[in-house]
């Protein structure tokens, strides 16, 4: 099977350039069938550039995209009635009522479902006959997110959807979508800086940094290779166990260090040389500012 047939979304060597400012710097990435895919990152860190290169709404200055097997700037398209956004913001005539909304996306997708369309939104308790304009934040994420989802998607992007959203309706929306890919396998393409919500969902994580991919692995092995280190000792001792730092600082009389390629034999070998060490495990917040924070890597 080629690479086309097993990917969602292909890019190579993208860069995106705003004058001498480069935004994007030769990355490349792959998402994927069937995987939730999250691109993380702070702000500024060029995420919000990839995605419009990779949904066609900017070309790049260098590199090539494929959605679905299908170069995006030839098939953009065919290509949009096979992808379903939900925007950071949402946003829609506020005078138009829900149902007219809903109507008119209808005339453009050739595989629209009415009635998901309808029970997703009777789940979410909006009336379709409330004007858009009237709707609460999250109500207008979840309308976002109930019409690209009634198009039937093979590829969901979400740009940061659970931007400004109370923890119940962030918690619905990630619900919806596990949901959904568990009934049609459709794969999942989050930004987001909700970083708890999203470990709960990922296959994938993805780090952007100054442009840059820094990190791109399946979240169990991310998770598994980085611990917190507490240690008594001098913080260069670190490296006579063979244990690569991210990130290294004084915690009370000692050092506190994550390190990203954790081992057991290896952290046994440092602790007999440090005397006292004790080792934790890292949520993805946690792992996410060690990578992606101001701090320089050091080791």
């Amino acid at each position: 099977m080629t690479d086309s047939q097993t990917s969602a979304l292909r890019a190579e060597n993208v860069t995106v350039r705003y004058g001498s400012r480069v935004a994007v710097d030769a990355l490349s990435a792959t998402v994927d069938r069937g995987t939730v895919y999250a691109l993380l990152g702070r702000n500024g860190a060029g995420k919000s550039s990839l995605v419009r290169c990779l949904l066609g709404q900017q070309k790049p200055a260098a590199g090539t995209i494929e959605l679905l097997g299908r170069d995006i700037w030839r098939n953009r398209k065919p290509l949009m009635d096979r992808i379903g956004i939900v925007p950071e913001e949402a946003d829609a005539p506020p005078d138009m009522k829900v149902s007219e909304i809903a109507a008119f996306c209808a005339r453009l997708y050739s595989r629209w479902d009415t009635a998901a369309l309808d029970q997703r939104l009777r789940r979410f308790d909006i009336m379709q006959s409330a004007r858009f304009g009237e709707l609460s934040k999250g109500q207008k994420k979840q309308v976002m997110l109930a019409l690209a989802l009634a198009m039937s998607p093979e590829l969901l992007v979400l740009d940061d959807p659970t931007l400004g959203l109370d923890v119940v309706a962030r918690k619905s929306l990630f619900e919806e979508v596990i949901a959904e890919m568990a009934d049609r396998g459709i794969t999942v393409l989050i930004t987001t800086h909700d970083l708890g919500g999203v470990e709960m969902i990922a296959d994938r994580i993805a780090i952007m940094r100054d442009g840059r991919l820094v990190l791109d692995e399946e979240i169990d092995a991310l998770k598994s290779r980085f611990r917190r280190i507490r240690y008594a000792a001098a913080p260069l001792l670190l490296a006579n166990g063979n244990l690569t730092a991210a990130s290294v600082r004084a915690w009370g009389s000692g050092t506190e260090a994550v390190v990203s390629n954790y081992d057991e034999i290896a952290f046994e070998r440092f602790r007999s040389s440090a005397g006292t060490a004790e080792v934790s495990p890292m949520s993805l917040e946690e792992i996410f500012i060690a990578v992606a924070g101001e701090g320089e890597v050091r080791s």
